[in-house]
C-alpha cells in the first residue's frame, strides 16, 4: 500500500518542486556560488580558467567566438539539447560585471542538474568586452561604447554578438547589465535593486508577439524577485535606441530582456544581487522551457513602476547653518565615489556633497533628520603627529567628542590613500597656502568633502567623516574609510 501511495504522490512532489524552484536555488545559493569570484573587478584572466575547465565537462559546449580588439579570446559556454534558443550576455560594458560572476553560479548549478535544459538550449557569453573588464570600464579599447555600435558593427566585439544571434536564431535573449546604485523605484525609498525592460523596437513602442514574450516573461520573474527584494524592481526606460543591440534584437526578432543589477544597502560587491540574478534567470530558463509566460498578461510587467534617479547615500533632512549673518535650513544628500586603485583591482570611497537645498523628493540610503541639531564643522587636531603608527594610538571616540575630524601627520608614507579608521588625515607635506578670499567660504558648498559634526545640547552625537556616519552616542561606527588629504 505505501508502494503505491508513493508512487501516487510522486507526479505531486514534482509539481511542489517545480513551483518553488526559486526558493529551492535561493536557500542552496551558497553550494553553486563560484568562490573564485567574491568581487566585481576581476578581469578575463581570472574567468579563463572556469571556461577551460568545462571542456572535460559533460554536457556543456565551449566555442571561441572570436578575440577582442586588444586580442582576448571572447567565449561562448552552451548547454542543453531543447529548440528554444537562448542567448545570455554579460558585461558588454566592462565596468557592468555583476551577472558575469552570477553566469558562472549558474554554469555550477547546471552540472549538478539540467532539468531545466529539457526543453532549451542556452548560450551564456560571460565577458563581451574583456578588454574594457581589464581597466573596470564601460568601453572597449578604442572607446566605443559596444551596446550602441548594433547598426555600424565597427567593434570585433560587436560583430561578433550579431553574428551568433543570428547564427542561432535566438528565441530569446538576455541582455545582462548593471545600473547605478542611485536608481529607486519611482517615488519610494527602495532602491531598484534589480531593474527590467524590453526594450522597444521602433520610435512607437509597438508591442509585437517579440516583445510582448520578453514582457510577459519579466513579469513572471519580477513576481519572484518580490518574495526577496519586495519593492524593490523598477522597470528602465523604454524610450527607443536606435544603435543599442536590445533594441535591435527585439526588431530583430529575439525576445529580449534586459536585466540591469542596481544597488543593495550595504551590499557594496553587489553579491546579494548576484544571487538574485541566479535565483531570476534560472527560473526564467524553466518558464521559457515550459512555456508558462503565456498565460501572464502584460499588466504584470506594465505595473512595474519605473526607475528614478533620486537616491543617495546618505541624506541629511533639515540642517540649520548660518552663512555671513544669514540662517538657512537646507538637505544635503551625499554621494561615497569610488576611486580606484592603479590596477583596476581594488577601490576606496570620497564622500562629497552631491546636492545641495529641498530634496523631499529625494531619498538616502541612510538617512538623518538634523532638526534640533546644531552644525559645526569639524576641527583639525592641533598637535602634529610624527608618523602613522601615532595616529593608530589615538582614542578616536574621544576626539570626535572634542569636535575634531582630522589629524596631521608629518611622515606620511605616500602609498596610504585612506584609513579605515574614523579620522580624515592632513598629510603635512601636501597642505597648500589658501588663496586670500575677501569673503569667507560657505561651510558647505557642492562638491566638498563631507566631513562635519552635529550636535545637541553642546554634545556631538553625529560625526559625518568622509560621507559616512559615526552614531557617538550609540557608538555605532558605520565608517568604510576616511580619507588623506
Amino acid at each position: 500500500m505505501t508502494k503505491y501511495l508513493l508512487l501516487l504522490l510522486l507526479p505531486l512532489m514534482g509539481i511542489a518542486q517545480k513551483q518553488t524552484l526559486d526558493k529551492q536555488l535561493f536557500e542552496a545559493y551558497e553550494d553553486f556560488q563560484e568562490e573564485s569570484i567574491d568581487n566585481r573587478r576581476f578581469k578575463h584572466q581570472d574567468i579563463q580558467p572556469l571556461i577551460d575547465s568545462l571542456k572535460e565537462q559533460n554536457g556543456f559546449e565551449i566555442t571561441v567566438l572570436g578575440r577582442s580588439i586588444q586580442g582576448r579570446t571572447i567565449s561562448m559556454i552552451s548547454a542543453g539539447e531543447g529548440e528554444t534558443q537562448i542567448l545570455l550576455w554579460s558585461q558588454m560594458h566592462g565596468d557592468e560585471s555583476t551577472a558575469t560572476a552570477s553566469i558562472f553560479d549558474m554554469i555550477n548549478y547546471l552540472k549538478t542538474d539540467k532539468t531545466i535544459l529539457k526543453n532549451v538550449k542556452v548560450h551564456f557569453i560571460p565577458m563581451l568586452n574583456p578588454d574594457g573588464a581589464e581597466l573596470f570600464t564601460r568601453r572597449n579599447a578604442i572607446g566605443i561604447d559596444i551596446n550602441r555600435d548594433a547598426l555600424r558593427l565597427q567593434s570585433p566585439e560587436s560583430q561578433l554578438l550579431k553574428k551568433v544571434r543570428d547564427s542561432l536564431d535566438a528565441d530569446f535573449g538576455f541582455n545582462l547589465h548593471d545600473q547605478s546604485k542611485y536608481y529607486n523605484a519611482k517615488q519610494t525609498s527602495k532602491p531598484a535593486t534589480i531593474s527590467f525592460l524590453a526594450p522597444a523596437f521602433n520610435v512607437e513602442k509597438d508591442i509585437n508577439q517579440t516583445r510582448g514574450n520578453a514582457m510577459r516573461v519579466i513579469g513572471k520573474m519580477n513576481g519572484i524577485l518580490q518574495k526577496y527584494v519586495r519593492g524593490q524592481v523598477g522597470r528602465y526606460s523604454d524610450e527607443f535606441e536606435p544603435r543599442a543591440f536590445g533594441d535591435n534584437m527585439q526588431k530583430w526578432g529575439t525576445s529580449t530582456i534586459l536585466i540591469e543589477s542596481g544597488g543593495q544597502f550595504n551590499d557594496p560587491e553587489k553579491q546579494l544581487i548576484r544571487k538574485l540574478n541566479y535565483v531570476s534567470i534560472l527560473s526564467a530558463i524553466e518558464i521559457i522551457g515550459t512555456e508558462s509566460f503565456k498565460t501572464t498578461g502584460l499588466d504584470k510587467y506594465l505595473s512595474i513602476p519605473q526607475n528614478d534617479r533620486k537616491l543617495f547615500d546618505l541624506k541629511i533632512e533639515n540642517l540649520s547653518f548660518s552663512y555671513l549673518g544669514l540662517d538657512f535650513i537646507v538637505d544635503l544628500g551625499i554621494n561615497q565615489n569610488e576611486i580606484e586603485n592603479k590596477a583596476h583591482s581594488d577601490f576606496y570611497y570620497k564622500g562629497k556633497i552631491s546636492d545641495i537645498g529641498d530634496l523631499s523628493t529625494h531619498y538616502g540610503y541612510e538617512t538623518i533628520d538634523a532638526a534640533g541639531f546644531t552644525f559645526k564643522m569639524g576641527e583639525t587636531y592641533p598637535k602634529i603627529l610624527n608618523d602613522f603608527e601615532e595616529f593608530m594610538e589615538l582614542d578616536f571616540l574621544s576626539l570626535l567628542t572634542q569636535g575634531y575630524t582630522s589629524v596631521s601627520i608629518n611622515d606620511m608614507p605616500k602609498e596610504i590613500k585612506f584609513t579605515p579608521l574614523p579620522m580624515n588625515i592632513i598629510d603635512i607635506k601636501k597642505i597648500m597656502i589658501p588663496k586670500n578670499n575677501t569673503l569667507p567660504v560657505s561651510p558647505i558648498n557642492l562638491g566638498t568633502d563631507a566631513t562635519f559634526l552635529l550636535s545637541k545640547n553642546d554634545q556631538v552625537v553625529y560625526a559625518v567623516i568622509n560621507g559616512f556616519v559615526y552614531n557617538l552616542k550609540e557608538n555605532k561606527n558605520n565608517i568604510k574609510n576616511a580619507v588623506v588629504k
